[in-house]
């Protein structure tokens, strides 16, 4: 497992860990305390940083607002 790597997209912090084949997104700016998302498979570890950015917007874009959830 590696260190946490801050990164800030769209105004939004999330700190990502690499561990393994996954990649953890702890979202540290949003409204519920360690909530966030990984991603794990073949290949997961080795994404490019304008990859996980990518996958942090996927993920805000389905928030639902009132929740600060993925919405249902």
């Amino acid at each position: 497992m590696t260190e946490p790597v801050r990164f800030v997209v769209d105004g939004e912090e999330f700190d990502v860990v690499r561990d393994g084949s996954s990649i953890h997104h702890t979202w540290v700016s949003g409204p519920n305390a360690s909530y966030g998302f990984s991603v794990g498979g073949s290949g997961a570890a080795a994404r490019t940083d304008d990859e996980v950015r990518s996958e942090i917007r996927a993920f805000l874009s389905g928030i639902d607002p009132a929740t600060g959830y993925l919405a249902e």
